[in-house]
């Protein structure tokens, strides 16, 4: 159900180039599942310039963290059932530790990582966590995340598409992806015990 959603509304916002690029950023910072990735990839693989993919950064960076600010309003005003109305037990404890023991660490590790970022953004509106260090954080993280793929594909983008079809770069990412994901799944368990 989620990728349909998904798919949907990346397909809608491709027509509307760096406007679609905004609201799927905001929109998904604060609320719906569509990465912006899904628009940012494309769209610096087809850029015309430096200026453009510059462009493309910036407007997913920005428009992301303004999203996630209306995250942060959410968790201010919803709270706690929010969070606990669209995730596990078990992620709010995760997301309660993550919280409290990296405050803004926290938020730059969800803005630049697959961590949910709305989730992260709703739980710091609901303890109020200085809305100066998060958006900093969510600028500083999501800069990152979205300046390393323009750069990435900016620079490399055809060698990146040739890797695309090639079946060694796919055992070779599996290999790299796995020996990541090991130890953070570890870390991610470890989080909720120690609530």
């Amino acid at each position: 159900m989620l990728k349909g959603i998904s798919d949907s509304i990346i397909e809608w916002a491709e027509g509307f180039g760096l406007l679609g690029l905004a609201v799927v950023s905001a929109s998904e910072a604060a609320l719906q599942p569509a990465p912006p990735d899904l628009l940012v990839i494309p769209m610096v693989l087809g850029a015309d310039s430096s200026l453009d993919i510059l462009a493309i950064v910036l407007v997913a960076t920005l428009s992301s963290v303004v999203g996630a600010v209306g995250g942060y309003g959410i968790g201010v005003y919803a709270g706690r059932p929010i969070l606990e109305r669209f995730a596990s037990d078990a992620t709010v404890a995760r997301l309660d530790v993550i919280m409290v023991r990296y405050g803004s660490a926290g938020i730059f590790l969800a803005a630049v990582s697959p961590i949910p970022y709305k989730a992260l953004a709703w739980a710091a509106g609901a303890g109020r966590m200085d809305l100066r260090l998060f958006i900093a954080a969510g600028l500083f993280g999501r800069g990152i995340r979205f300046g390393m793929e323009g750069i990435v594909l900016g620079i490399w983008g055809d060698q990146f598409l040739g890797l695309m079809e090639d079946p060694l770069a796919w055992l070779v990412g599996g290999i790299v992806g796995l020996a990541l994901f090991i130890p953070v799944m570890k870390w991610w368990s470890a989080l909720a015990e120690e609530t």
